[in-house]
């Protein structure tokens, strides 16, 4: 019997703010080669040593800039299968909620970047999944308070 492997070597980080009593995503547009002009949430990889919730905090401040930020584990997954490799890529999801006159300052990974509102950033996002995981932190980080257990503390 043949299995298809798991592999968890990344993150995920869906960055929100409030602007006039209404909280915006952050939707960047990728760069590179891979994925190249699709709109996402922050993504990368978890380096050696790294714990995930670090790798979290330095992809942030690698691909935006943003150092200043209020940083959970929403407690759900990016989920992909890899036609090419075979297995199915898992990343823990984290929310990073940022002050709203946070500036942003893109690495060459993105080529732009929006701030819009979950809504749109549902019918933005172009990964399938994607929007499930923005449905999910809205439901628990959005229209209830961020469950303070879930909280990462430096």
């Amino acid at each position: 019997m043949s299995e298809v492997p798991i592999k968890c070597t990344g993150i995920a980080v869906v960055l929100l703010k409030k602007v006039q009593n209404e909280f915006k995503v952050l939707l960047v547009k990728r760069e590179g080669s891979v994925l190249k002009d699709v709109w996402c949430y922050i993504g990368g990889g978890i380096e050696e040593g790294e714990k995930a919730w670090e790798a979290a905090y330095r992809e942030v401040e690698e691909e935006t800039g943003i150092t200043n930020m209020s940083l959970y584990s929403a407690n759900t997954f990016d989920r992909i299968y890899s036609i090419e490799g075979n297995y199915i890529y898992i990343a823990p999801v984290f929310v990073g909620f940022v002050p709203d006159d946070q500036e942003v300052t893109l690495n060459e990974e993105h080529s732009d970047y929006r701030w819009v509102s979950l809504e749109e950033a549902m019918g933005t996002v172009s990964l399938p999944g994607n929007e499930e995981v923005l449905s999910f932190i809205e439901n628990h980080f959005v229209k209830k308070e961020a469950p303070a257990y879930l909280k990462i503390r430096r």
